[in-house]
């Protein structure tokens, strides 16, 4: 069965269902980068102003 499978096939259905599956799929990024949204990325640890609160 394994041989008969299309992985690229399965993950195209996932990714057209849309949601947060659908981020997660295109946007995470692998463990050696930090397993984080790629959109995040830098902007951990800066500075908050008061009025952000």
């Amino acid at each position: 069965r394994l041989a008969e499978s299309d992985p690229t096939a399965a993950s195209t259905l996932i990714a057209s269902q849309g949601g947060y599956r659908q981020l997660y799929i295109e946007r995470v990024l692998q463990a050696d980068e930090g397993c984080d949204f790629d959109f995040l990325v830098g902007c951990r640890g800066s500075d908050v102003p008061r009025h952000s609160h």
